[in-house]
């Protein structure tokens, strides 16, 4: 296994009391750095124009590429551009692009990219949600145009729906796109019955639903449309604020939850896609409940890569 990071993506600042900070991308390296030392980590490229125009129209690349020289700047009431935002962005794209080049080439079978800022709402022409590129999103098209997968999964358990990546691959048959997520929470889509073209299965959860309602949706619908889908590579969009503790949401998730199913995906990645899993870092809002939940993921994420079970424990 691979990580991949960069230190901009720390320098991407929000303002003052944001609650995508920088020191949750630091409570993510501080814990997994202590749990497994022996990860080997990758420092991550620049995203290229031409990468980002697979998924993105050059508009929205003008905005967040030009941040203010000094503070920030907001793209809209939640999402803000600071002098340092470009670089994190850029990089943040390109960790999941090297990634997936690492997966696809055989270097690793599993690789995580912690990085931020997070990407699931950012569509095709649009900065949302705390996202300004579209991470994951890119990393398909680019598994899609330079790698000529035909099958490639998205599966998304952040506690939000990734509702950029959905719209950017509703009509492409060659990404399937799972998520489970919060009921009648920001951005307000991801309803059971968007199907796309077939390739979207949602499954929403409400307030308050915790392990029980959590393992449910994803044994009873998500893992069998997963399953029979037998993608060739398998993307996570990691968001860990379904935990209990988590600020900007009120589901009842802990890391043990987070765990459990990154191994499910795992043995499916190993039935269908050779083991083959990129995973970025998407939300996260309480700093103890972060750092858990990417421990609980990364040690499952090991444990299912054949060359890293040896350090899939926790230190």
């Amino acid at each position: 296994m691979l990580g991949f990071t960069h230190p901009a993506c720390l320098e991407h600042d929000t303002g003052a009391g944001h609650p995508e900070c920088p020191e949750r991308l630091g409570a993510v390296l501080e814990a997994v750095h202590e749990a497994f030392p022996d990860l080997e980590w990758i420092e991550a490229p620049r995203a290229t124009r031409g990468q980002l125009l697979r998924v993105h129209d050059p508009e929205l690349l003008a905005s967040v590429l030009s941040a203010p020289l000094l503070g920030t700047t907001r793209l809209d009431p939640d999402t803000a551009v600071s002098p340092g935002s470009p670089e994190a962005a850029l990089r943040a794209v390109g960790a999941g692009i090297a990634a997936t080049e690492a997966v696809l080439h055989g270097e690793t079978d599993v690789a995580f990219c912690a990085v931020r800022p997070p990407g699931h709402h950012a569509t095709r022409d649009a900065a949302m949600g705390f996202c300004l590129f579209d991470n994951i999103a890119v990393a398909a098209a680019h598994a899609l145009d330079r790698f000529g997968l035909a099958r490639v999964a998205i599966v998304d358990f952040d506690v939000h729906h990734g509702n950029g990546t959905q719209a950017i691959f509703d009509h492409e048959p060659r990404v399937l796109y799972l998520s489970s997520h919060q009921s009648d929470l920001y951005p307000w889509t991801g309803a059971g019955n968007e199907r796309g073209a077939g390739n979207i299965v949602n499954a929403l959860l409400p307030a308050g639903a915790g392990s029980e309602a959590f393992r449910r949706a994803w044994q009873e619908i998500l893992l069998p449309a997963l399953d029979a889908f037998g993608p060739q590579l398998l993307l996570i969009s990691a968001g860990f604020d379904g935990d209990r503790r988590d600020p900007l949401a009120q589901l009842a998730l802990g890391p043990d939850d987070f765990g459990w199913l990154t191994g499910e995906l795992s043995r499916l990645a190993a039935r269908h896609a050779q083991g083959r899993i990129v995973s970025m870092l998407e939300g996260g809002y309480d700093l103890h409940a972060l750092r858990e939940g990417s421990v609980a993921h990364v040690a499952a994420l090991l444990a299912g890569d054949p060359t890293d079970r040896a350090a899939a424990a926790p230190r």
